[in-house]
């Protein structure tokens, strides 16, 4: 999809967008996380709805994590409480499968799990959806797979002809909010309309405000007296940047830096949060440090990094031990046999440090490096230290606690990218 400059302000293209989709679903739902761009997204909504006279009865999704700040649960609880029986009240507080960066011992944790109900964060509110609700929840499922099933429910719960998802994510944000967009492949479009995503049989994603900046979300917060999520006032005070301000569920590898801003902005839900997840204490105090096993990590004088790499694994538990081993397994294979691509600066460093390497001429990959393949080396210190296959590189993955494998270069499997896309088209994590 091409950008094109439009003669109207987002304000106004938003709210044509709006026309057409309350014009062509019957049953329209907003994907509510609690933050400022889904905020503004259901006002948006809200007031289309009030303008136009219409008859539609606005289904508000939100999927509450349990642990968050206080703040965000009295945004959203205010924003039901207002609206009452205006809207379709769809928070769901469910024990899905959700994931978590602070332990080694666990790869999730399960909000609202029954089984742990003496040291919730705090209650469920009083009007809420729960595990009764649906008939397609499973003890293994994810809050990304929950999210995705989520609305094809709906859709068939509440008879709908044609359902629509309101999704308050903006393409400036990331890469993979442009690409949600700008996609080309107009038989996943609803009448080939760019800024739709189909969901199942009848069942659409829309993006409103996808070309919004975050001026643009807090010039209408402003301009028209909304209500917005006071978090971002107590994250602006404690000198966070705009980029900074996540409402994410907190123990997501994406928020661990930003952890230990619990223990001020919210003393009392940090003191639960501490015996809620294993290892949040540790990851508050460390997870912006080399602690958590960036590249100038030290390891003890009598390991080799491989050997060390080893102890690590035996200390695991064995599943998750397991894991690692894979990644582990794959990486050795793919730079034997295929080869990872280099620049020439590093391929040239590895020469002079004595590395073994053989070095291709060209790559179907896009890029002007060259691929090298290579057995793992203990350690090397080069300016592309995460590129080259080391047992030091190992070791800092598993004391990050990157169970996906990123450190180490991976990628998420094809089942976790559609988990991972049908979040971000979902929520907008900031």
């Amino acid at each position: 999809m091409k950008q094109v400059y439009l003669n109207k302000n987002v304000y106004q293209a938003a709210h044509e967008r709006l026309e057409f989709i309350f014009r062509e679903f019957d049953r329209v739902l907003v994907a509510f996380s609690g933050g400022k761009d889904s905020g503004v997204l259901l006002n948006l909504a809200l007031e289309h709805i009030r303008q136009h006279n219409l008859p539609h009865k606005l289904g508000v999704f939100h999927l509450d994590y349990e642990a968050q700040y206080t703040a965000t649960t009295e945004y959203v609880d205010e924003t039901y409480r207002e609206l009452g029986d205006e809207i379709d009240n769809l928070r769901c507080c469910v024990p899905v499968k959700c994931p978590t960066c602070t332990s080694m011992h666990e790869t999730h944790w399960r909000p609202w799990d029954p089984d742990k109900r003496d040291i919730w964060v705090r209650g469920r509110p009083e009007k809420c959806l729960t595990e009764r609700d649906f008939d397609f929840l499973t003890p293994e499922m994810s809050d990304y797979e929950f999210q995705e099933r989520f609305a094809p429910w709906w859709h068939k719960r509440t008879g709908a002809e044609r359902t629509c998802v309101l999704i308050g994510i903006r393409a400036d944000e990331s890469l993979d909010r442009w690409r949600t967009i700008v996609s080309d492949r107009n038989i996943n479009k609803y009448k080939k309309t760019p800024w739709t995503t189909k969901v199942s049989d009848n069942v659409y994603n829309a993006y409103p405000i996808y070309d919004w900046h975050v001026n643009d979300i807090w010039t209408a917060n402003a301009k028209f007296g909304w209500r917005y999520n006071r978090l971002y006032d107590l994250m602006h005070y404690a000198g966070l940047s705009p980029h900074e301000m996540r409402v994410a569920s907190p123990f997501h590898n994406a928020a661990k830096a930003s952890l230990k801003l619990y223990r001020a902005i919210d003393p009392h839900v940090w003191g639960k949060m501490v015996s809620r997840v294993n290892g949040v204490n540790f990851t508050a105090l460390y997870g912006d440090t080399k602690a958590m096993g960036w590249r100038n990590v030290t390891k003890p004088a009598h390991f080799t990094w491989r050997e060390y790499a080893m102890f690590l694994l035996d200390t695991l538990p064995p599943e998750t031990a397991e894991g690692f081993r894979k990644k582990l397994a794959t990486s050795i294979k793919f730079w034997r046999e295929k080869g990872g691509c280099l620049s020439d600066e590093t391929i040239e460093y590895l020469r002079q440090a004595g590395v073994d390497i053989e070095v291709g001429d060209s790559t179907n990959y896009r890029t002007n490096k060259k691929p090298v393949c290579m057995e793992y080396v203990d350690e090397i210190d080069c300016k592309d230290f995460r590129m080259v296959p080391s047992w030091k590189r190992l070791c800092v993955t598993i004391l990050k606690n990157d169970h996906v494998g990123k450190y180490m270069g991976f990628s998420l499997t094809k089942a976790e990218m559609a988990k991972r896309k049908a979040a971000l088209e979902k929520y907008k994590n900031l």
